[in-house]
């Protein structure tokens, strides 16, 4: 066996030094590339590139890596790449272990600045003041659906979205001892609690339910005080210290949530692309109809529609609209001019590449 095996570690090695050399010129075109945007006063940040790229690379794959494995790579490599342009700082909602920062990993790659809030009402402002060069906030989970102050803050900020993340959500049970003896509190954020309320009530009914921050700040708490229980990810019972009770606890075993990704430029055509809206409409019979019937008559597709109270007393709303195409598409462009139009009130998020 040593003989053989050697041989193949032997090409194996001879393999990595050229992939070290390849990485090495693409690490140097992207410095030219840089050279470029900096002149274009042009954003470092390209999500329509970065997903157009991932795109390709999934397309190329002959196996045996899964697409998945090749994208996480590529993802690094970009990341790094970036990184020699300029190290972008990205707001999420912490602390360190939370899925927020998951899906900040997940769309950016490692080689960025992180930076914690305390809430997603910070996440935003810190963006809008310069503080942060991006946000990243859950927006709809698929079991318990929108994440309703993200959909409020949308409404006032000057922020474009201009990339989606869909997360796989695995919660856990975790503890500092991985027992539940002398547990008396269950801590988690509002949104976690509710994925997993079957399970807690089937295994644990009658020990007190607490809504965290985060799950981040959860899985904190309970790295400091044996009395608590947290609701978590893999990421937060590595980086506390916390051991698993229960694992996979979420009542829907496809939980996903989705992000959005913040910024001050509009993200341009990646060639699969969604755009969102919020729409309201005047108080009259069949104005929701006429609202949408733009859509329909230039054959762009909805892709999700929701209401949202307007909070001015008088039963009014603001619809969250998001629509297959981007806003420069042609017939997409056609049907937002003509919804201007149909709407008392009209703001485009921005349009962003579809999630992988």
């Amino acid at each position: 066996m040593d003989e053989p095996l050697k041989a193949l570690r032997e090409a194996i090695d001879g393999i990595d030094r050229r992939l070290v050399a390849l990485l090495s010129e693409r690490a140097r075109l992207a410095q030219e590339v840089g050279r470029l945007k900096e002149a274009a006063d042009s954003a470092v940040y390209r999500p329509e590139r970065e997903a157009e790229v991932l795109r390709n690379v999934g397309s190329a794959n002959p196996g045996p890596l899964s697409e998945a494995a090749l994208a996480a790579v590529f993802r690094e490599v970009m990341s790094a790449c970036r990184a020699l342009e300029r190290r972008i700082r990205v707001a999420y909602l912490g602390p360190a272990g939370t899925f927020s920062e998951m899906a900040l990993l997940k769309q950016f790659g490692t080689s960025v600045e992180a930076v914690p809030c305390l809430s997603i009402d910070e996440v935003f402002r810190t963006v809008e003041a310069g503080g942060a060069d991006f946000a990243i906030a859950p927006v709809e989970n698929s079991t318990e659906g929108s994440i309703t102050r993200t959909l409020d803050l949308l409404l006032a900020t000057p922020l474009a979205i201009v990339a989606e993340v869909s997360l796989p959500v695995e919660h856990h049970l975790l503890t500092s001892s991985g027992s539940m003896q002398g547990v008396t509190r269950i801590c988690a954020h509002a949104q976690a609690l509710a994925q997993c309320v079957n399970w807690l009530s089937q295994h644990y009914p009658s020990i007190e339910r607490q809504p965290a921050a985060s799950n981040g700040e959860a899985a904190r708490l309970a790295s400091t005080d044996p009395t608590v229980a947290a609701i978590a990810g893999e990421a937060a019972a590595s980086r506390y210290g916390l051991v698993p009770v229960a694992s996979h606890i979420q009542d829907d075993p496809a939980n996903r949530t989705r992000f959005v990704v913040l910024g001050r430029h509009q993200a341009s055509p990646s060639g699969r692309d969604k755009t969102s809206l919020i729409l309201a409409v005047p108080h009259r019979a069949g104005a929701v109809h006429h609202m949408l019937a733009p859509l329909a008559h230039h054959g762009v597709s909805m892709t999700r529609f929701e209401s949202r109270p307007a909070k001015t007393g008088a039963w009014e709303y603001y619809f969250y609209v998001d629509v297959e195409g981007h806003q420069q598409d042609p017939k997409v462009a056609a049907a937002l001019e003509r919804l201007r139009g149909e709407c008392a009130f009209y703001k485009s998020l921005g349009s962003y590449p579809v999630a992988a």
